[in-house]
């Protein structure tokens, strides 16, 4: 394993397992019949890794995921376990570093989209309202200010690239790519999801703002993978301080992103190193995100 001078995980190495992917947060290993999945602490901002890692990052994560997913016990996931004691006698050695950052899922195959809602009008969906009057392609009524509440939520996919940035795409385009009644559900469900979790959440206090979901096929049917409703993938606003006609304050990565867009940065690799007050404060947001929605403490801290 890898950690950066804060502690942060940045690399893990597994002997046994075939590393499939490391993605930019992810760590994906084969084995066999199911697929490990450990969240590190890296964070990308704009689609670039960050050089230095955000401690705690990955925990929270995986915590927040699986409060997800039971509590939306109704929709299939790719879960099988995230309990280190039921982990293949590959991975004892890692029991200590995989405890909590680490789940085992079943081995499905993700479509090629990213399914993004969106229940405010903010981030790009304001800037692309500013300027056309839609959001993604959506014509949207006028008189909308920043931060406001949609009338419904919109399911605005975008493509999942491998390098580079995600494009916005429209539903006649997902159509052609997964199908019209792959795509149907997913938009319905990507959708769906997000309601209940915006009321879950508005019931602590917490906006979620907008979210971005993966699905994959397993054994024919639909199912979600990957993270669900973190501060990776969400954007929370404390209900406290909500306001609008600006981006209000959030629990979850946007408040890297607003560090990165004061330099004099491309958006393009290499990333710049985060300062340790940008550091620890992300992880105080991401930490502030996970107790506020669910109500609990971590149990790692």
């Amino acid at each position: 394993m890898v950690y950066d001078a804060s502690g942060a995980l940045i690399k893990t190495e597994i002997n046994g397992p075939r590393l499939l992917n490391r993605g930019k947060v992810r760590d994906i290993y084969d084995l066999g019949d199911s697929l490990l999945f450990i969240a590190t602490d890296r964070i990308s901002a704009f689609d670039c890794i960050m050089p230095n890692g955000i401690p705690h990052k990955g925990r929270v994560l995986t915590e927040l995921s699986l409060f997800w997913f039971e509590y939306m016990d109704w929709l299939p996931n790719h879960l099988i376990t995230a309990d280190p004691e039921k982990f293949p006698e590959i991975l004892k050695p890692y029991k200590q570093e995989l405890s909590g950052r680490a789940i085992i899922v079943k081995k499905a195959q993700p479509l090629p989209i990213e399914c993004v809602v969106r229940g405010y009008l903010v981030g790009s969906g304001w800037k692309d309202y500013k300027n056309s009057g839609k959001v993604c392609g959506i014509t949207l009524r006028d008189g909308y200010r920043q931060a406001e509440k949609l009338d419904q939520p919109l399911f605005t996919p975008t493509t999942k690239a491998e390098q580079g940035h995600d494009e916005p795409i429209s539903f006649e385009q997902v159509e052609e790519l997964i199908g019209s009644d792959v795509a149907h559900t997913v938009r319905d469900l990507a959708i769906k999801v997000y309601q209940t979790a915006a009321d879950c959440a508005a019931a602590k206090g917490v906006i979620v703002a907008d979210t971005k979901f993966e699905f994959g096929i397993f054994e024919g049917k639909v199912i979600l993978i990957d993270e669900v409703l973190t501060p990776d993938s969400s954007r929370f606003w404390p209900a406290t301080q909500y306001k609008l006609d600006c981006n209000p304050p959030s629990l979850d990565k946007q408040f890297v992103r607003d560090y990165l867009e004061t330099l004099d940065w491309d958006k393009n690799p290499p990333a710049p190193e985060l300062p340790a007050d940008i550091v620890k404060k992300t992880t105080e947001k991401y930490i502030g995100a996970y107790e506020s929605i669910t109500g609990k403490t971590l149990s790692f801290l």
